[in-house]
């Protein structure tokens, strides 16, 4: 029987793979110790001696030196992952604001800048101010383009292979922006751009409302209403990446549901249609009455929608988020009452705890996986931001 002999690029490799092995470990627990790493990895105590050295010089780890004034013995070397070796940009562009968030490997939001923009700005317009915000946000954060490892843009209506909202979006004219080529001019890591609901729904899951499920359906809710689903922990595209899109097909009546707050008797003329729905929520908490009417025949038209999604994925939570989220303690009682009717079964209806900066969130997540699916895929051969 002949024995295999490794080679040198096979032996390279498991080292590779190995360190790779102990970064994962050292990602998912507090400081350990080379012994607590040997446990959880299953390699050999002396291998993840010299593993853990080396990654603390290539930056991907630093030592924790002991604590405490114990004499019996020198206190075990705690290793922990690096997170601020890279980092990573989450970016919302809305209607009427654009949120831009940077944080460390860890997903820790480290820097935070936002910008106001017309609803009908134009896109050269919007694009102007999201190169402003952008420049601002790493100006601020003590940071270069060339900081950032990852890249995700949320932006409204579905998004194509291509990054580009062809089929509708609310933002004029942004059918023709390629924003995955604008941003190449300004960044050399990867530049994902995703559709805000399903942004906003990846945010839930991993730190707000619906951090404990895997089916998730997302409505946001405001002067648009759309969707965004995981399903099985995945976030679901689609073919085209329009899933989730409901709203399009009329007798959801999804698209008319805010103009009942808009034409609630009563509303101000000073108050735009914009602010009418705030007024209306107000009023109603008021014991307006015809304010009352209204919210209850918007909330009618939003369960049809989300009662079709529930009907067809069968999720266990139902996130309500979005600008009316913050009026969560009026409609989401009616909105089970209606489910109850319309459902075999009903999942729990909870309201988003992320608010506005779910979409920006969302996006961070999306990075952060993008960081991780090269990191693992590829080795540690993405360069290692320098000590500050």
């Amino acid at each position: 029987m002949t024995d295999q002999v490794m080679s040198g690029t096979d032996l390279a490799r498991l080292r590779e793979l190995n360190s790779l092995t102990v970064v994962r470990a050292l990602r998912d627990q507090p400081p350990t110790t080379v012994t607590e790493l040997a446990n959880l990895t299953g390699l050999s105590r002396p291998a993840v001696d010299v593993i853990a050295q080396g990654l603390v010089s290539s930056g991907w780890a630093t030592v924790v030196e002991p604590g405490g004034s114990s004499t019996v013995g020198r206190p075990a070397r705690r290793y922990r992952f690096r997170a601020t070796a890279g980092h990573v940009l989450g970016v919302d562009v809305g209607g009427h604001k654009i949120l831009a968030l940077i944080a460390d490997l860890d997903g820790n939001v480290v820097h935070t800048s936002r910008i106001a923009v017309a609803a009908d700005a134009d896109p050269a317009e919007r694009l102007a101010k999201l190169d402003q915000i952008l420049a601002t946000c790493l100006r601020d954060a003590g940071m270069t383009a060339q900081d950032i490892w990852a890249v995700t843009v949320g932006v409204t209506g579905p998004v194509d292979a291509t990054g580009r909202t062809t089929l509708f979006t609310p933002l004029p004219g942004w059918q023709t922006v390629d924003l995955p080529t604008h941003l190449s001019g300004r960044f050399t890591c990867p530049v994902v751009v995703e559709n805000d609901c399903k942004l906003a729904a990846l945010a839930e899951r991993w730190r707000g409302a619906a951090n404990d499920a895997n089916d998730i359906v997302f409505v946001l809710a405001g002067m648009r209403t759309g969707a965004g689903l995981i399903i099985d922990g995945v976030l679901r595209r689609g073919y085209g990446g329009a899933a989730g899109e409901i709203g399009a097909l009329k007798a959801v009546k999804w698209l008319a549901a805010p103009s009942h707050l808009q034409r609630c008797p009563g509303v101000p003329p000073t108050v735009s249609d914009d602010d009418a729905a705030a007024w209306v929520f107000t009023a109603a908490r008021d014991g307006n009455r015809d304010a009352r009417t209204a919210v209850g025949r918007y909330v009618k038209d939003l369960a049809v929608g989300t009662a079709a999604l529930v009907l067809a994925l069968d999720p266990q939570v139902v996130v309500f988020g979005g600008g009316f989220s913050r009026s969560a303690d009026l409609v989401l009682d009616p909105l089970r009452r209606e489910l109850e009717k319309l459902c075999l079964r009903v999942p729990e209806v909870r309201a988003s705890t992320l608010g506005a900066d779910s979409v920006a969130l969302g996006a961070l997540r999306l990075a952060l996986n993008e960081i991780d699916q090269r990191l693992f895929a590829d080795g540690l051969s993405a360069p290692v931001a320098p000590r500050r």
